[in-house]
């Protein structure tokens, strides 16, 4: 029996491909090393993309090794990894404790660019993660002693009444960090980078680290 896909988008017409063959004619994989040319896209991402250029699907896995993903936000990146914020009592957290490995992707549709990247997973240090709660707004830092992220909430007037017992119990002073809240960083091991090209044929360039460095190499689309 076949199925309506009236809902779907068409495939690409010739003059579609064309018009991204027009746009996407440089050469954007000049960078030997993963992290320099992740800046590199990431800063086109910051200028072209209309919303959270920073958004990152985040994929785990629990201890069967049922995979999971979500879409969270990158808050610091430098030759170290990759930094993301959590209730470290949510699936996430607690699935990240049982197997501390995850994947990343980046998907700029302005861009027409993807990055996967997937390595292990460490704790940042209690110090970078004071600092970056300490960033946040005050509204934003009583929700992280509020909610028990991940698990069933009998309504949404249970949440508002336990963020104002939050914000009665700190009153006008200083929101410390709870000690079930903090980040971690990926650590990456491997990079792929793709970038949308007409026809199908995509460009593919991998990174992965190995005792010499970094080794790059391009795959089929």
């Amino acid at each position: 029996m076949s199925r309506k896909t009236s809902n779907i988008p068409q495939s690409p017409t010739a003059e579609d491909y064309q018009a991204a063959a027009e746009a996407n004619a440089e050469d954007i994989f000049d960078r030997d090393n993963p992290f320099a040319l992740f800046a590199d896209w990431f800063s086109d991402a910051k200028r072209k993309e209309p919303n959270d250029p920073n958004a990152m699907a985040l994929a785990t896995a629990d201890e069967t090794g049922l995979p999971d993903v979500r879409m969270v936000l990158l808050k610091d990146f430098d030759a170290e990894g990759f930094v993301f914020y959590t209730n470290l009592e949510s699936a996430k957290g607690l699935q990240i404790g049982a197997n501390p490995q995850a994947a990343l992707c980046f998907h700029w549709k302005s861009l027409r660019r993807q990055i996967r990247l997937r390595g292990a997973v460490v704790p940042v240090s209690p110090d970078e993660a004071d600092a970056y709660y300490a960033s946040r707004a005050r509204d934003s830092r009583i929700g992280a002693w509020a909610s028990k992220q991940s698990r069933p909430l009998e309504s949404r007037f249970a949440l508002e009444k336990a963020v104002a017992k939050e914000a009665a119990r700190f009153g006008l002073g200083p929101v410390p960090r709870p000690p079930h809240w903090s980040g971690f960083r990926l650590k990456p091991r491997h990079f792929e980078f793709w970038r949308d090209r007409p026809f199908r044929l995509h460009d593919r360039l991998v990174f992965d680290l190995r005792e010499t460095g970094w080794a790059a190499t391009r795959l089929y689309p």
